[in-house]
């Protein structure tokens, strides 16, 4: 290893990066397992990575629920070595949104934020809060991981007020429906698909107001459409798949996307099998399929990850692999690498890159949360 390389490696370990023996010229092994599997990393793949803003807009710290629970209740039950795999993978920034599926929504959703505030105010030696443009610059200079609290449905706005008082509390981002119709509009999975409600449309103006930004990832076609043309503020899909390429209820047809650059918002791409490939087998060439897609039909500055899992996709009661995140040459831990690997073949810049990493999310996150800093 020569002096600039040297240097390239102490740079990309003070950045969470691990960087790994050199083991050619230009090529790394990060993780102990890729040595039995001769997985490899080019140093561009590892640089790219290392200076990025890595930000997974549906990441999960774990599916582990009673570790994540246990967390929140006692912050100090988070430990060196949980938040040296979250940095290891090359994630900056972790959107762990959740459906709150309780029969008591808006108690379950203060509860969930409850231990998120008390996690993130008490290990704010290792974590930070993102709910603000400024704080990404606390992840580069200091090394953390940035932590952006959000929900998977709006059930617990009983009314229009709760959005502000649930912003004041640290919700940053909140998708309109889930797979069915609710108060403000319809799922994926609703047969009869009546858009957006004039309560939805409330809410969205009051998101607009505070700075929440509206996420649509799970509704209905005409409840994407709706919302996008009503908001004042681009609106996101954190985590999905394009229509053209897997006919699913989940994945997003050309029109949405259209609709949704064309104001300016971002989508993310999951890693979930059913949605990346048709086949029985989806492989990672599948999944970058889909970046490519989104990237010709509405531009490389409008996609982005939102992996939809954790770093073990595995079965927390037995630790075996989950069928559902099964994709050929993706390890979860360290998807970020593959995905790179994977642009780099299919010949994009280094700035697109950076754009798919993370760029793009960090800049639509700053538009629409510059509505609160007004």
């Amino acid at each position: 290893m020569n002096r600039r390389e040297f240097l390239r490696a102490g740079l990309l370990a003070g950045t969470g990066v691990l960087a790994g023996p050199m083991i050619s010229r230009g090529h790394y092994q990060l993780f102990a397992d890729d040595r039995r599997e001769r997985r490899r990393y080019s140093s561009r793949a590892v640089e790219l990575v290392g200076r990025s803003m890595v930000i997974d807009m549906l990441g999960l710290l774990t599916l582990d629920w009673p570790k994540l629970y246990a967390w929140q209740r006692d912050p100090r039950a988070f430990g060196s070595s949980d938040l040296q795999k979250l940095r290891d993978s090359g994630v900056r920034v972790f959107h762990p949104a959740v459906d709150p599926d309780d029969p008591n929504p808006y108690q379950a959703a203060l509860g969930w934020l409850q231990g998120w505030n008390r996690l993130l105010t008490q290990r704010a030696d290792s974590l930070v809060r993102i709910g603000g443009a400024a704080d990404f610059d606390q992840i580069r200079s200091r090394g953390k991981v940035g932590i952006l609290v959000g929900f998977q449905s709006s059930d617990h706005f009983r009314t229009v007020d709760d959005v502000a008082r649930f912003s004041d509390l640290g919700q940053k981002v909140s998708q309109l429906t889930y797979n069915t119709r609710d108060r403000f509009g319809c799922g994926c999975f609703e047969e009869q698909d009546s858009g957006l409600t004039d309560f939805g449309a409330q809410v969205v103006a009051a998101m607009n107001q505070v700075g929440m930004a509206v996420d649509v990832s799970h509704c209905s076609e005409r409840t994407c459409l709706d919302a996008i043309a009503l908001s004042a503020r681009p609106v996101l899909v954190t985590h999905s798949n394009c229509r053209a390429l897997v006919s699913h209820p989940r994945c997003k047809t050309d029109a949405v996307l259209r609709a949704l650059a064309a104001r300016g918002g971002v989508m993310g791409i999951t890693a979930v099998a059913a949605f990346v490939s048709p086949r029985r087998h989806a492989t990672v060439e599948d999944l970058l399929n889909h970046f490519d897609h989104v990237a010709r039909t509405v531009g490389v500055e409008h996609v982005g990850i939102g992996s939809d899992v954790d770093l073990a996709a595995a079965d927390p009661a037995t630790g075996r692999p989950l069928a559902r995140y099964a994709v050929q040459g993706l390890a979860p831990a360290r998807r970020v690498f593959d995905l790179t690997e994977g642009l780099i073949r299919r010949g994009y810049s280094d700035h697109a890159i950076e754009l798919i990493l993370g760029g793009n999310f960090q800049r639509v996150l700053g538009e629409i949360w510059s509505a609160e800093e007004s």
